[in-house]
Parts: structure tokens; C-alpha cells; sequence
């Protein structure tokens, strides 16, 4: 459930703008806790479902077009909004960052400027996106950018949550993006104690928690919905904190 007012006038801005991209074969509803909190502490939030890596069509999963096309998605989005009726005059254009979980990481530093290569060794023609002006990456999907050189064009502010037992973006990840941008100043850097990957994803409903569930499932002893009591204001905090000061130079 979300509590939302679909109708709802939109308040006198302009705000900032966040767009959250989701991870693999995942889908854009994982992430209500944070973008809820952030629509009401001041942002306008958009939750695209990436097309053909999502839950209901993952035909694209293991195609290098999935890597071409998860970047050009989210420009899309911001493309669609700066030009809605409604929403357009109300973004502060020079105020865009992009959430990104897992595959979703990979997706946000590819927009930034990252030059991602495929497993055999292969580079990939990505699109990027200098709208872009912060990134928080929550478990990234960062082996595509092991290549020397791969993110020496990400030069902007950088919140990087790891979870402390994660097999599928273990803590390699979190080195490829610290070594591998021109400024390690620009990274900010948590590991999240006994966490797991899905911790990331917003709490499920009881009826959905079971083992067999994996995206549901996490750490023994790790509260998830503890952590999504705090996760939210934390890149509150540094959306907030980045933001307005990249605005202020």
C-alpha cells in the first residue's frame, strides 16, 4: 500500500527531482519507503519499471541491449516529466539525482558518465546523462565498470550503501566504484551491518514473507523494517546536503 492522493494539486515549487531505478527483473513499486519519504520531505519522486527487466518481462535480462537501454530509460523519465504539464514547471532542473538498487546502481553510474563493458570484455555504447547530479547506490551492480578508466567521467557526489553479507554485489562492488572514480572524496561510503542484498527493497506485506521468497528474506537477525525507518532519512540527508550545495557553486 501506498498512501497517496493521485488527483492531488501539486504544490508550488520548484522542487527537487529523484528518479528511482530498480534492480534486476525487479520492479518500480520495491521502493515505496523511500520514495515516499522523500515526496514528502520536498522532492518530486519517479518510479519507472525498466521495460524488459522487470518482474512481469524480463526478456531482455541477459542482453547487452538491457545495458544499452536501462540508462536511456531514465533520461526518458526526466525527458517526460520536464515536459508534463503539470510536473515541468515545478522541477528544479539543476536539481536531479538518481537511486539506484543493484542492477539500478549499475543503471546510475552509467548515466553519469560510466563507460560499462560486458562480461567477455566488450564495451557498451550507453547514453549518458549530464542532468544527472548525485547518486545514491544502494548494492550495485558495479563489475561492468572493472576496466581501468571506466568511471573517470563520474565526477559527481556519491552515497554508496553496501550490505554487509551480500553474495550477489559482494564488497567488491564498493571497491570498483571508490578506485575507480577521479575524486574518492565524492564517495561516501556505509557498509550496513548484517544486512543483505534485498535488504535494500522496502518491507513486504506478512502475506508475502516467506523463505521461498527470496526478495523478502534477509540476514538472520537483520530488522528490515527498523532499517526502513532509517534508510530513507539518510539519503534524505544526502540528496538534501548535495544538492543545494552543487546549486549554491
Amino acid at each position: 500500500m501506498m498512501d497517496v492522493s493521485p488527483q492531488a494539486a501539486v504544490s508550488e515549487g520548484p522542487f527537487p527531482f529523484v528518479i528511482i531505478s530498480h534492480g534486476n527483473s525487479g520492479s518500480h513499486l520495491l521502493y515505496r519507503t523511500i520514495s515516499l519519504h522523500l515526496a514528502r520531505h520536498g522532492y518530486i519522486v519517479a518510479m519507472p519499471q525498466h521495460y524488459g527487466n522487470n518482474r512481469n518481462d524480463n526478456s531482455l535480462g541477459d542482453k547487452v541491449e538491457n545495458l544499452q537501454y536501462r540508462p536511456r530509460h531514465v533520461s526518458m523519465t526526466i525527458d517526460a516529466l520536464l515536459a508534463n504539464e503539470t510536473f515541468g514547471k515545478q522541477i528544479d532542473s539543476d536539481k536531479i539525482a538518481v537511486v539506484g538498487h543493484s542492477f539500478g546502481g549499475y543503471t546510475a553510474l552509467a548515466l553519469a558518465g560510466g563507460e560499462p563493458w560486458k562480461q567477455v570484455g566488450q564495451p557498451v555504447a550507453v547514453q549518458h546523462d549530464s542532468r544527472i547530479k548525485a547518486l545514491v547506490l544502494m548494492a550495485p551492480a558495479a563489475g561492468y565498470f572493472i576496466p581501468v578508466d571506466s568511471l573517470a567521467k563520474v565526477t559527481v557526489p556519491i552515497l554508496l550503501l553496501m550490505a554487509e553479507h551480500d553474495p550477489y554485489t559482494p564488497a567488491w562492488n564498493a571497491d570498483v566504484v571508490v578506485k575507480g572514480v577521479p575524486d574518492q572524496s565524492q564517495v561516501t561510503l556505509r557498509v550496513i551491518e548484517n544486512a543483505g542484498h534485498f535488504s535494500f527493497i522496502s518491507p513486504f506485506p506478512p502475506a508475502m514473507q516467506n523463505p521461498g521468497f527470496l526478495p523478502s528474506t534477509d540476514p538472520a537477525g537483520f530488522d528490515r523494517e527498523q532499517f526502513h525507518n532509517q534508510l530513507p532519512a539518510e539519503i534524505l540527508r544526502f540528496l538534501n546536503n548535495k544538492l543545494w550545495r552543487l546549486a549554491l557553486k
